[in-house]
């Protein structure tokens, strides 16, 4: 790549990155299915057609923001499942969501919103990545003690409940606010250990 196409490519990336964090921060107080093209060219400061050369329309935006929330999170998720202990993966799994809405509550805050919203090609992109992770925490508990006799759709069916419960308590912290986040890390580890009983159990 010339020197000049390497300067192109990344005032590109560099416009691309722009419209994604304009968008973000016009979506703190409005949904994805009521936001504009030209309100995020104009916060951006460039032409509508600009738009274009990096998304086909907003939902491919919305799309591109849910990658960008959750896509980086597998990694960090799989390090937390590798814990053995219950008590010790239940604590990094809720310093893990904290950690998170604590630096990118926007995204957090985004996420919750459009899981249930109005574009469908966002909802089914979020649905799609709780899907991975649902089947990341299914495979990690597959090898252990404790699933011993689980059929696969009964521990895919538990990955499920681990998985709504981390974006529940995302939202639940978001909710709280600085204040309240001792209480709602509290509350989330006592409900995980629950979850965690309950499976123990499954087969009495």
């Amino acid at each position: 790549m010339s020197h000049t196409a390497g300067i192109r490519q990344a005032q590109k990336q560099k416009t691309r990155q722009a419209l994604l964090d304009a968008a973000l921060q016009l979506l703190e107080e409005q949904s994805l299915s009521s936001l504009g093209l030209r309100e995020v060219t104009r916060a951006v400061g460039v032409a509508p057609t600009a738009f274009y050369r990096h998304f086909r329309d907003t939902a491919d935006l919305g799309v591109a923001l849910v990658e960008e929330a959750l896509g980086s999170l597998h990694a960090t998720i799989g390090e937390a499942l590798t814990e053995e202990a219950d008590d010790a993966r239940i604590d990094r799994t809720v310093s893990l969501i904290m950690d998170l809405v604590r630096t990118s509550p926007a995204h957090v805050r985004f996420i919750a919103r459009e899981r249930h919203g109005g574009v469908q090609s966002v909802r089914e992109a979020i649905a799609e990545q709780l899907r991975q992770f649902g089947d990341e925490v299914a495979a990690a508990f597959t090898d252990e003690p404790e699933s011993e006799g689980w059929s696969a759709a009964d521990l895919r069916m538990l990955a499920g409940v681990y998985v709504d419960h981390m974006v529940m308590t995302a939202s639940a912290f978001l909710e709280a606010g600085p204040a309240g986040l001792d209480r709602t890390a509290s509350l989330a580890r006592r409900q995980l250990r629950l979850i965690s009983l309950g499976r123990r159990h499954w087969l009495d």
